[in-house]
């Protein structure tokens, strides 16, 4: 009985929330306050110039953004929470994707990968968002 009372708690999008959330706190903490590399640097610069702290704040950024996400996707039923949540994953993501456009299009070419990559990964985000978990499988139909 306890596995098929876990099995109806689990839900794909407060997994979701817990997985890339972690991911995005890596990313900042050890991707960005820790060790930057040059192409984020160098993409990020004209942001840079304008955020006290520079990288490191906008590290920091990251972390808090993905253990909000974490923590939203560990509350059981609690939709708002949770849409907080995707909107902790979806800032970061889109303000790399917008920055990055910008350096493409103007003073570093080579950024166009990266604005493509985090573009994708925010899309993804608002797609996730809004699917609902599979329903239980005592009310999915039957195939015959």
């Amino acid at each position: 009985m306890r596995g098929a009372a876990a099995a109806r708690r689990f839900s794909h999008r407060r997994a979701f929330l817990v997985t890339v959330g972690l991911g995005w706190a890596g990313y900042g903490g050890l991707g960005i306050v820790g060790q930057p590399r040059y192409g984020t640097a160098r993409g990020l610069a004209e942001l840079t110039k304008h955020v006290p702290g520079g990288l490191n704040t906008l590290g920091w950024m990251w972390v808090v953004c993905g253990l909000t996400a974490a923590m939203a996707g560990l509350l059981v039923r609690c939709p708002r929470v949770q849409a907080l949540g995707y909107v902790a994953l979806a800032v970061p993501a889109a303000l790399w994707a917008g920055v990055f456009s910008a350096a493409a299009a103007s003073t570093y070419p080579p950024a166009v990968g990266s604005a493509c990559g985090w573009g994708a990964f925010t899309i993804g985000v608002v797609l996730v968002s809004g699917m609902d978990d599979p329903l239980p499988p005592h009310l999915r139909k039957r195939i015959r």
